[in-house]
């Protein structure tokens, strides 16, 4: 099953022309780089819905943030981590 989460822009980089374009989108608090080449129209503030790191639509704040809600209360944005936290390396034992 595929899954995609809402989000909120909070930055956005245009490379090539304004065609590839990159962002930060939070979800939650948690935020991670997003393409956002499928939504050309997207601007800073609007919610995507993300899935596998391509912002594939826009919505509503309401709806985004019911679905946030949700998501919380089931412990499905637990598996996030924080965009700019490095991941803790094993040491061989």
């Amino acid at each position: 099953m595929c899954l995609a989460i809402p989000g909120k822009v909070i930055s956005i980089d245009a490379t090539l022309n304004g065609t590839f374009r990159n962002g930060k989108v939070s979800f939650g608090g948690i935020v991670k780089e997003v393409n956002l080449s499928m939504v050309p129209d997207a601007v800073i503030d609007d919610y995507v819905l993300v899935h596998v790191g391509v912002a594939i639509s826009k919505l509503d704040e309401e709806e985004a943030l019911i679905t946030l809600d949700y998501f919380r209360q089931i412990g499905e944005l637990d598996e996030l981590e924080p965009y700019d936290e490095e991941p803790i390396a094993k040491e061989a034992e």
